[in-house]
C-alpha cells in the first residue's frame, strides 16, 4: 500500500503544480489592439496647403472616422487594450491623428494626440436606444395574461 500512497502524493503535487501553472498564466496580460495610425514616414507624404482629401486618403488610407460636423477632418485612432485576467480591460495607449481641411477640401493641418500628451480623447460610441424589447412568442402571450378584460370580448 505504500507504493499506491507514493503515486497518490506524486500525482496531487503534478495537480498542484499545474494548477499554480495554470493560475499564472491566467493572469499574463493580454494585449488587444483596434484601430489604425499612419506612420510619420506617411505623414510626411502629406503636403499642407496642397493636398486635397482626395489625395490623404490615396497617399495613407481611408480614415476610421470623419468629422461629424461639416466634415471638418479626418481622424485616425489606434488603441492598445490590456486585459489581466478576469480584470476590466484597460487602454494602455491611443493614438488619434487628426488631419485638417478647410473650406477647399485642402489640408490646414496635421495633428498628433496620445494618452502620453495629457489630453484626454473619449471615444464611444452613441447609439440610440430602441425602447422596443426583444420578446419572444411565449413572453409575449405570458406578458399579457394580466392585461385582459372580458368586457371587450362583448362589444
Amino acid at each position: 500500500m505504500g507504493a499506491k500512497a507514493d503515486q497518490l502524493t506524486s500525482a496531487v503535487k503534478y495537480a498542484t503544480w499545474a494548477l499554480a501553472g495554470l493560475a499564472l498564466m491566467a493572469c499574463s496580460p493580454i494585449y488587444q489592439r483596434h484601430g489604425y495610425v499612419p506612420t510619420e514616414e506617411q505623414l510626411a507624404e502629406v503636403v499642407v496647403g496642397v493636398d486635397t482629401k482626395d489625395s490623404v486618403a490615396e497617399s495613407i488610407g481611408v480614415p476610421s472616422a470623419s468629422g461629424v460636423l461639416n466634415d471638418g477632418g479626418y481622424y485616425y485612432v489606434a488603441t492598445l487594450m490590456r486585459t489581466r485576467g478576469a480584470g476590466a480591460v484597460k487602454p494602455v495607449s491611443r493614438s488619434l491623428v487628426a488631419v485638417n481641411f478647410d473650406s477647399r477640401d485642402v489640408v490646414s493641418g496635421v495633428e498628433r494626440y496620445s494618452l502620453e500628451d495629457g489630453r484626454v480623447i473619449p471615444l464611444e460610441r452613441r447609439v440610440t436606444s430602441s425602447s422596443v424589447q426583444d420578446k419572444t412568442f411565449l413572453r409575449q402571450l405570458l406578458g399579457s395574461l394580466g392585461n385582459f378584460n372580458p368586457g371587450n370580448l362583448l362589444e
